[in-house]
């Protein structure tokens, strides 16, 4: 820009406050949303394969930590995806300084969340316990993971209908991007194993019974009385290596 395209200007001073404390009751409901003001130390946890395929590598990457806290990420090699969990969660609880961090975020190796998306689940954190992303089953019938109705009688695990853009309750959820408060796992009504992937048929205990390893868990804590959500606005991509494509 050239010197004989600038204009002068007169300048008043009559803003010297600055733009976040013209309304500081709406910057304080941002802070409050955000909780960005909180403690928000988390520990990722990642049942890993060997080798990652580079779209979710690329994915992750641009995945934004909350400024100025704590985060890092733990991977769990060459384990069943229940074991693996298991493993990471005891590991944490009996570890001198990661035992006292706030919150565990669970990311699989085929999932792809938004560059915001944990900063999205935080603000969910003061109503619920566990809140995840929404993503869906892989396939071209795929169906949401958002397990349950938590009002509904007898308990069930059918997938729920997608409300767009808000903070749904569930009973439970996959795992592949979940923010779980670490206090849950320091609950001493909650018995090991934590996750489990169960198939089994026993007469006197219902008969039949399959469960993945984040129902068998999600089962409990919702007996337990803890809350859990999904947050349809953090849509996360489910990676098919052998299509090469995001479901």
């Amino acid at each position: 820009m050239s010197s004989a395209s600038l204009k002068p200007q007169l300048v008043i001073m009559d803003d010297i406050g600055g733009f976040h404390n013209r309304d500081i009751e709406k910057s304080v409901q941002r802070l409050e949303q955000a909780q960005s003001y909180q403690d928000l130390s988390t520990i990722c946890v990642i049942p890993a394969l060997r080798t990652m395929p580079s779209k979710v590598t690329q994915s992750w990457m641009s995945m934004m930590t909350p400024m100025n806290q704590k985060f890092i990420r733990l991977f769990i090699y060459d384990m069943e995806v229940g074991d693996a969990y298991n493993a990471g969660i005891n590991f944490i609880l009996n570890h001198t300084d990661l035992s006292k961090w706030k919150y565990v975020l669970t990311l699989e190796t085929d999932n792809m969340p938004p560059p915001d998306g944990v900063l999205k689940l935080y603000e969910d954190m003061k109503d619920f316990d566990v809140v995840g992303g929404l993503y869906w089953t892989k396939g071209e019938g795929g169906q949401p993971m958002i397990y349950g109705d938590p009002h509904a009688i007898p308990l069930n695990f059918i997938p729920q209908k997608p409300q767009i853009n808000t903070v749904q309750p569930c009973i439970g959820l996959g795992m592949g991007f979940d923010l779980f408060k670490l206090a849950i796992f320091k609950d001493k009504r909650l018995t090991q194993p934590f996750f489990k992937t169960l198939q089994e048929f026993n007469p006197q205990n219902g008969g039949a019974r399959a469960y993945t390893q984040d129902l068998y868990f999600f089962e409990k804590i919702h007996a337990l009385g803890y809350k859990v959500a999904c947050d349809t606005r953090v849509r996360v991509g489910h990676f098919d290596p052998e299509r090469d494509m995001v479901w």
